[in-house]
């Protein structure tokens, strides 16, 4: 009895060693979630940091235009220094360009109407008066004289006999555009007026003024050329108004 007792107990000792509990589970913390500002779903654009150079700035741009430039200068200096018969078409063409159709005599006029006082690009006259009143001057005579040939003869102008080294004055205030030899009509000068009107003085002996300067009403522009005689002088006289001439009689009455 006593033997089948003990048997029992190994038996019994030997289960509970062999036997595997299971494992006692471990409880799994919930942790809060995170805290989430009201914002958080927006996306966040950070602002880039301002630019010194100006958004319309291209460098390769401005160089490319100051290159271009420097060679169109060059181009017409070349073209002017040359005396080669095929770049006079170009010359005429700079010329008329750079003169009849940039009005500098307007400019200047509208200028002083609009802001009281001569734009800085052009001399100032100092005649004593408002700068905010500007007068209009009387058209002068270039010349005293009887015309010699009308305007129907070329549709320009007219040629007037004076007395001999009679000097030819303009007959209104401007700026000289021209100061040269044409072709056709020898060592001329052309003054563009405020009025939007040219006044031309050709078949000249001397000129006295030079291109772009500012002339007033009666400056010597030039003198007459003399006759074989010498005992007389003529002068052309033209005026023009926009695209064309007009009868210079209708202007100025000579004798």
């Amino acid at each position: 009895m006593g033997n089948r007792a003990d048997e029992i107990r190994r038996q019994m000792a030997k289960k509970r060693k062999t036997k595997s509990y299971p494992r006692k589970k471990e409880s799994k913390q919930i942790s809060s979630p995170p805290y989430r500002d009201e914002f958080d779903d927006y996306p966040i654009f950070e602002a880039d940091p301002p630019s010194k150079v100006h958004p319309l700035w291209n460098k390769e741009l401005f160089l490319f235009k100051i290159l271009v430039s420097a060679v169109l200068v060059l181009f017409v200096a070349i073209v002017f220094k040359s005396s080669t018969p095929k770049l006079d078409q170009v010359k005429s063409f700079v010329n008329n360009t750079m003169t009849s159709e940039f009005q500098f005599a307007a400019v200047s006029n509208w200028y002083e109407k609009q802001f009281g006082k001569p734009l800085a690009l052009f001399p100032i006259k100092n005649d004593g008066k408002d700068n905010n009143s500007i007068a209009k001057e009387d058209y002068v005579m270039p010349a005293s004289g009887k015309v010699l040939t009308n305007f129907s003869a070329d549709g320009r102008g007219v040629m007037i006999e004076t007395k001999s080294d009679e000097s030819v004055d303009a007959m209104d205030g401007g700026k000289v555009i021209f100061a040269g030899k044409k072709e056709d009509l020898g060592k001329t000068v052309i003054i563009q007026h405020p009025d939007m009107t040219e006044s031309w003085y050709g078949n000249l002996e001397t000129i006295q003024v030079k291109e772009y300067e500012e002339v007033h009403t009666g400056k010597k522009v030039g003198t007459v050329s003399n006759a074989a005689d010498g005992l007389t002088g003529e002068f052309y006289f033209a005026i023009k108004q926009g695209k064309k001439f007009i009868d210079p009689i209708q202007v100025i009455k000579f004798e």
